[in-house]
């Protein structure tokens, strides 16, 4: 899988990129994550990305031209399922979309910034909106980084344990249930006696009437 990231501030997030799984999985030849500085695509003299929004609106809005011109570039290389954009107002991120996404081949994701992008790169370029949450960010880097670390932990091969991804919450519309591990008793805190005997069937019923509890107490939405 290939992910490319337009950003007007990729330092924000390229540590991120490098590290932990994500770099495990760049490593491995499982994803390629590339990040373009979108300043590097515009004609201005100054190198602005920006401009004044018409209509007396506070704020610097996102100009077409060089996102258009980054999105073509890119284009021109190979072709992509999504190009994406992150803003407030686009469709909730989740994990059974996160596992959807995981199966594409190339993503563009267009990071948001300043009062948002001119509406005809939405109207013309974008194939599809994403939200990480009801909330404003400086910009759309961290939002980015959010949703290419949900998919790539999601290939093949990039977890050694690919089954502990698939117990994660929200994979079932139920949160995870209670883990432990040593030792059984800390200071008189005991891990349940289920755990500890070694039945696979009444361990698994124990776990699904956790996450089942878990998820009732804490975000029964999930249960609708």
């Amino acid at each position: 899988m290939r992910i490319d990231i337009i950003t007007v501030l990729p330092e924000m997030i390229e540590g991120f990129l490098n590290c932990s799984i994500l770099k495990r999985a760049q490593d491995k030849g499982l994803a390629e994550i590339c990040l373009h500085y979108l300043r590097d695509f515009t004609h201005d003299k100054h190198r602005r990305v920006d401009d004044y929004p018409y209509g007396g609106i506070a704020g610097m809005v996102m100009k077409i031209e060089p996102i258009e011109n980054c999105i073509n570039f890119l284009k021109s290389q190979r072709e992509y399922d999504d190009i994406i954009f992150t803003t407030p107002d686009g469709e909730q991120f989740s994990q059974p979309m996160a596992n959807e996404l995981s199966l594409k081949k190339n993503l563009i994701i267009l990071c948001g910034h300043f009062k948002g992008i001119d509406y005809r790169i939405r109207e013309h370029l974008i194939t599809r909106e994403i939200s990480i949450g009801d909330y404003v960010l400086t910009g759309g880097e961290l939002a980015a980084a959010v949703m290419t670390d949900a998919i790539v932990r999601l290939l093949p091969g990039v977890i050694s344990d690919e089954q502990s991804a698939l117990s994660d919450s929200f994979q079932d519309n139920l949160l995870a249930p209670p883990v432990y591990t040593r030792p059984a008793d800390y200071k008189g805190w005991k891990v349940p006696e289920v755990l500890l005997s070694g039945h696979e069937a009444k361990i698994l019923e124990w776990n699904l009437n956790q996450a089942y509890e878990r998820t009732k107490r804490l975000r029964p939405d999930l249960l609708k």
